[in-house]
């Protein structure tokens, strides 16, 4: 496994970050125990969670996710010890006011309610799942700096951030002398590339990591159209991947026919291509199973010259930092 610091942090984490929102709705427990288990022994040390994870069969929020980690984490031997842990809050979890959202008061409730259902008396990086339009950045890094000073947060990260956020907050956390976001979790991978206009360029004006989620598009990446083929392919989690599928099947069949001659799966190129591009310290896998672990940890041997960079780029166009990406 290779390691890195969480931006710029001295924080070490895995170039890998084991995504858990499948445990419960799509992983049985006992399997996300033995997923987490391997992660461990292929020297993945960073997990990332929510407490919105774990929504029931009629879309309830229960943390059943959370759950799921901190009873992993209760049957001992260095689970916790050894785990980089990061949920996220913003999401309502019930329908009374205050249940959701990142006033001081809703922070306070849900970082409890977080520790409870994880079983540790600290998360390591603590999540904006969103930005929160309503609420001022001083209730905000107040409510984080006092759950610092209590010992039951260690960083703050953000998810979902445009770049006009991620400055906001972090000039905000300067004038209070607060360290402020470490990291940003976004939406990046080889179809969606838009973070590369604003986003990138501020997280790395800043120094935070960038932790790419759904790397794979919905398993699009991932060899969509050979699955296909062979009836081996799972319905996707997001409603519009299938007419993603549609939209775009000439080029991720030109993807899947590039990985091939590269002699690598598709997900292990698609999660290649990551690692290599600027600010990202880990994407965020998602695996269901322990072979679609024992893949994601593969791309890390993967090595990629200009050559299929360029080609890669000629088949899902990137985006230079604004302004230079649309004007002069």
């Amino acid at each position: 496994m290779e390691y890195t610091h969480l931006g710029r942090t001295g924080l070490t984490v895995s170039r890998l970050c084991l995504g858990t929102m499948n445990f419960g709705p799509h992983t049985e427990e006992a399997d996300a125990h033995r997923i987490m288990d391997v992660a461990h022994d292929r020297g993945i040390n960073f997990f990332d969670t929510a407490n919105a994870y774990g929504r029931d069969g009629e879309g309830n929020l229960k943390g059943r996710t959370e759950e799921i980690i901190g009873r992993w984490f209760a049957q001992g031997g260095g689970r916790r010890e050894r785990t980089v842990l990061a949920t996220k809050a913003y999401a309502a979890m019930g329908e009374w006011p205050n249940e959701g959202k990142l006033s001081a008061l809703a922070v306070r409730r849900a970082v409890e309610a977080s520790l409870r259902r994880l079983n540790t008396d600290h998360i390591d990086l603590y999540q904006m799942h969103h930005i929160d339009r309503d609420t001022p950045w001083e209730e905000i890094w107040q409510a984080m700096e006092v759950l610092v000073a209590q010992g039951k947060i260690i960083y703050v990260g953000s998810s979902n951030f445009a770049g006009w956020h991620v400055a906001q907050a972090q000039e905000a956390a300067r004038s209070r002398h607060f360290l402020g976001l470490v990291s940003e979790q976004s939406l990046y991978n080889l179809l969606d590339r838009t973070v590369e206009l604003e986003v990138v360029p501020a997280l790395q004006h800043y120094g935070l990591g960038l932790l790419p989620w759904s790397p794979l598009r919905s398993g699009l990446l991932g060899g969509a159209l050979r699955k296909e083929r062979e009836g081996t392919r799972v319905r996707a989690a997001q409603a519009h991947a299938d007419e993603l599928l549609t939209t775009h099947r000439d080029r991720i069949q030109a993807y899947e026919d590039l990985a091939d001659e590269l002699g690598v799966a598709p997900g292990e190129l698609a999660l290649a291509w990551l690692l290599g591009r600027p600010a990202v310290t880990a994407p965020i896998i998602g695996p269901r199973t322990q072979e679609h672990l024992d893949s994601a940890v593969r791309a890390l041997d993967v090595e990629l010259d200009r050559k299929t960079l360029d080609r890669l780029d000629d088949l899902f166009p990137g985006h230079r930092p604004a302004p230079e990406d649309y004007a002069w």
